[in-house]
């Protein structure tokens, strides 16, 4: 139980910070998913707190908007 609280604790930052970038520097999910090779689909899931994104993912993520990984995660 507390293993999944701490993951939909961490989903839901993540959601939030990575829609917070994209809007912050006027990136739509369309953009950000050329940018990374990544789906526009995948990348929605990740906004909307469906999916567990890879460090790889997130790695790709955060190099495409210009932030650090600790920028998306916390």
């Amino acid at each position: 139980m507390f293993y999944n609280k701490k993951m939909e604790n961490l989903r839901k930052r993540i959601a939030c910070n990575l829609r917070q970038q994209r809007a912050k520097q006027k990136i739509s999910q369309e953009k950000l998913a050329e940018l990374t090779g990544i789906s526009q689909q995948f990348i929605c899931s990740i906004e909307t707190e469906k999916a567990n994104p890879s460090i790889e993912v997130m790695l790709k993520i955060s190099e495409a908007l210009g932030v650090t990984l600790n920028d998306l995660v916390y």
